[in-house]
């Protein structure tokens, strides 16, 4: 089973990106699941969501503990999280941010994998605004093999429409390009 930890702020879309990973898992013929975890319900406060894909039935109905991806949309959230806390073995931390996995690793101490890339450059350059959850889907799907482009596209164009759907797909395209990974 893959377990995915989502981290960012009301409003950055960290439920749709858990939702997006279950639906376009059941639509290969996966067993998946999406939910929130939130306080108060407001923009900017901090949000986590959740996914579970598995070939098998899942049974759990619990948050996430040991996550084997931590997603981080917001860089800020570093400073009150803890991403790599009970990331399985081989697990990996993945970080919207335009520093390098080494600064990253440097300056939060992390001892785990850890891959980043500049989301919030690329959903500007595609949107005009910081909205990271699909561009951050498309540095998942490089690190984790997990989905693949055709797999996610479908999911992606129901959600948004085709013109907004075809500017995501290229926001996802390029953070699958452009992230990189250090173990």
């Amino acid at each position: 089973m893959l377990e995915i930890i989502i981290h960012g702020r009301g409003g950055q879309g960290a439920v749709t990106t858990a939702e997006l990973i279950a639906i376009a898992a059941i639509n290969q013929g996966k067993y998946a699941q999406a939910f929130p975890s939130f306080g108060p319900e407001r923009r900017g406060a901090p949000v986590v969501a959740f996914s579970r894909i598995d070939e098998r039935k899942i049974n759990l109905r619990s948050k996430i503990y040991d996550p084997d991806v931590v997603i981080v949309l917001d860089p800020s959230l570093l400073s009150i999280i803890e991403p790599s806390k009970g990331l399985k073995d081989g697990g990996i931390v993945l970080i919207n941010t335009a520093k390098t996995p080494v600064e990253i690793k440097k300056l939060f101490n992390l001892k785990v994998k850890v891959a980043t890339v500049d989301a919030n450059h690329i959903a500007m350059s595609e949107f005009g605004r910081p909205i990271v959850n699909t561009t951050m889907l498309g540095a998942l799907l490089k690190v984790t093999g997990v989905l693949s482009f055709d797999d996610i596209k479908g999911p992606v164009i129901d959600r948004f429409g085709s013109k907004l759907g075809a500017k995501n797909m290229n926001a996802l395209q390029k953070a699958f390009n452009d992230v990189t990974v250090m173990e």
